[in-house]
């Protein structure tokens, strides 16, 4: 169903992918959704982290929420600054539904941050959805936030969280999906990083670790296709050691070095590789699709 203004639920007329939330500890007494609601058959997934991410983080969000383009899977964030943006930008690349829980009303002069408001028509544009317990015309507050967030916590059938420091909000998200049931996935971060410190609580109470799309599949009680083991024939020696060469994430300066080639040739290379399918860049960063 699609709203095409935002338009009050309640809890009797909540869709069954919205139901989840009338079992939780203090249910919303209704709901404003803008945009479209989540298919009853799509499972969805939480995805929270710092606002002040890094390429790290980046790199991750990309990575992880590409591996599940095709999939009945949705991605549910909170509009923020920083993991939630990326998420939801993520998704929308990929392909998937995706669906934000601002900490405010779902009017355009009021949701927050201002800055994501672009983001939000986007969402909405590309068939995705809004959803708030507040009026639409009610800005953000302080105590908006935390209580937002177990919308996002009860809502999706698991939350992933991606850097977050011992202090950060978004921690709070994570202990509401536990105490709410629902499995609770992290990415392992650098042992130095400031940014790992909150992620790494979690891992040591027991949320399962995520180091790839098949182990967020697998989470999601799904069986993803096995990728080929064997590079393709097709490829060239020069081909097949940028792929090797790609065992883990480069620096562009970096790969070209260690290929040996000339720059503009080695530049071209590695843009019909990128065309071809078989890596992917982002921030200057080179990895293997394979």
């Amino acid at each position: 169903m699609v709203y095409s203004t935002p338009t009050e639920l309640l809890p009797a007329a909540f869709p069954a992918s919205l139901s989840p939330l009338r079992e939780i500890p203090q249910p919303p007494k209704s709901l404003w959704v803008e945009g479209a609601v989540p298919a009853d058959d799509l499972i969805l997934l939480t995805v929270v982290g710092s606002r002040n991410y890094s390429t790290y983080g980046k790199q991750v969000i990309d990575y992880l929420i590409s591996g599940l383009s095709g999939y009945p899977i949705g991605i549910v964030s909170g509009l923020a600054l920083g993991v939630d943006g990326l998420a939801h930008e993520a998704a929308l690349a990929a392909g998937l539904y995706t669906m934000a829980v601002p900490g405010s009303g779902l009017h355009n002069n009021v949701m927050y941050p201002a800055r994501h408001r672009t983001l939000a028509r986007k969402i909405v544009a590309s068939g995705g959805g809004l959803l708030s317990e507040y009026p639409p015309d009610m800005g953000a507050a302080q105590w908006t936030f935390p209580q937002r967030n177990r919308i996002m916590a009860g809502l999706a059938r698991a939350t992933l969280l991606i850097e977050a420091s011992e202090k950060s909000g978004t921690l709070i998200t994570a202990r509401m999906a536990v105490d709410y049931n629902r499995d609770l996935l992290v990415v392992p971060g650098n042992i130095f990083s400031n940014n790992s410190h909150g992620v790494h609580q979690f891992l040591k109470l027991g949320a399962t670790p995520v180091t790839s799309p098949e182990d967020l599949l697998y989470a999601l009680g799904f069986t993803p296709e096995e990728r080929p083991t064997t590079l393709r024939l097709d490829l060239t020696p020069t081909e097949m050691k940028v792929l090797e060469l790609l065992s883990e994430p480069r620096d562009r300066d970096e790969l070209i070095r260690l290929l040996g080639l000339p720059t503009s040739e080695a530049t071209t290379l590695l843009m019909m590789m990128e065309i071809a399918g078989h890596i992917t860049c982002n921030i200057h960063m080179y990895r293997s699709l394979r």
